[in-house]
C-alpha cells in the first residue's frame, strides 16, 4: 500500500499543487476586491436589473434590497472561479482508475501490481481525500491573509468560516463520490470527464433557475448547490448539520458503488 501511494503522490504532486496555489490566489484576489467591487451593487441593481436574481441564485438567499457583510463573504465560497478549481481537480483525479488507465491502455499493468482491486481503489481514495484537503486547506489559508486588511465589519467569524468549510468540503466528498462512479463505469476519461461535468452544469442550472421558476424549484432537492448554502451559515451562524449529512452520505453511496462496479467489473484493453 505505501508503495501504491508513493505512485499516486508522484502522478499527481504537480497538478494539486497547481490547484491549491490558484485556489489560493482566486481566494485571496476576490477577498480583497469583493468588498470594493460590491460596494456599489446597487448603483448596479438599478442599471441592470436582472444582476439581483443572479447573484440572489449564487447565494441561495433572497439579497432585498442590498447586500450585507456576511452576504459579501458568502459570494467569495460560492464564486464559479472557486466552485470550478475544486471541481477541476475532482474530474482530473476521479477518473484517473480506472478510466484514464483503461483509456491509454495501461491498466494491465496497474491491475498487475500485486495488491488487490479493493485495495487499489482504497489508495486512490486516500490520494483524493489528501489532495482534496491540501488544496481546500491552501485555498482557505489565501483568503484568511487577505481578509487581514479588510474592515472589522468584513472580518470572517472563525466558527462560521469553519462551518462553510466544512459544507464544502461535504460538496467535494459527494462531487468525487460522483466522479468515482461514473469513472468505474467507463472505458474512457473524456466521456466520464464529460458526464460529471454536465451533471455538474444542470445541478448549477437547476439551483440558479429554482429562485424564480416554480417547476426547478420542485426539483430542486436534486441539486447538489441545494444543500451548500454558505450566506445562510454565515448570518445565522449554525453548523447546516442536515446539508452536510446529505451531501456526505450521498458521497458514500456513490464511493460504495464505484467500489462494488470496480471490484466486479471485466476490464479488458483490447
Amino acid at each position: 500500500m505505501v508503495g501504491l501511494l508513493r505512485k499516486i503522490f508522484y502522478e499527481v504532486r504537480v497538478p494539486v499543487l497547481l490547484f491549491a496555489l490558484g485556489l489560493a490566489a482566486i481566494m485571496s484576489l476576490l477577498t480583497a476586491l469583493l468588498p470594493q467591487v460590491l460596494g456599489d451593487v446597487d448603483k448596479l441593481f438599478e442599471s441592470i436589473s436582472f444582476i439581483k436574481p443572479i447573484l440572489s441564485a449564487l447565494l441561495g438567499v433572497d439579497i432585498g434590497d442590498g447586500l450585507t457583510a456576511q452576504m459579501m463573504q458568502a459570494f467569495l465560497w460560492v464564486h464559479p472561479t472557486v466552485l470550478s478549481m475544486i471541481w477541476a481537480h475532482e474530474l482530473m483525479y476521479c477518473s484517473r482508475v480506472p478510466a484514464a488507465e483503461i483509456d491509454r491502455g495501461t491498466i494491465d499493468f496497474l491491475l498487475g501490481l500485486p495488491v488487490s482491486r479493493w485495495k487499489l481503489f482504497v489508495g486512490e481514495t486516500i490520494g483524493w481525500l489528501v489532495s482534496g484537503i491540501f488544496i481546500l486547506a491552501v485555498g482557505w489559508t489565501g483568503h484568511a491573509i487577505a481578509s487581514r486588511w479588510l474592515d472589522a465589519e468584513m472580518q470572517p467569524q472563525a466558527f462560521a468560516s469553519f462551518c462553510v468549510m466544512l459544507n464544502l468540503f461535504a460538496v467535494f466528498l459527494a462531487v468525487g463520490g460522483m466522479t468515482f462512479l461514473i469513472s468505474a463505469s467507463s472505458d474512457r476519461r473524456g466521456r466520464t470527464i464529460g458526464i460529471g461535468f454536465g451533471i455538474l452544469l444542470f445541478s448549477f442550472l437547476l439551483n440558479f433557475l429554482a429562485q424564480f421558476w416554480d417547476p426547478a424549484k420542485a426539483i430542486s432537492f436534486l441539486s447538489i448547490l441545494e444543500y451548500y448554502q454558505p450566506a445562510k451559515i454565515l448570518e445565522t451562524g449554525e453548523f447546516p448539520i442536515r446539508n452536510v449529512l446529505v451531501l456526505t452520505t450521498l458521497g458514500l453511496i456513490f464511493w460504495c458503488g464505484a467500489g462494488f462496479v470496480f471490484r466486479r467489473r471485466s476490464i479488458c484493453t483490447v
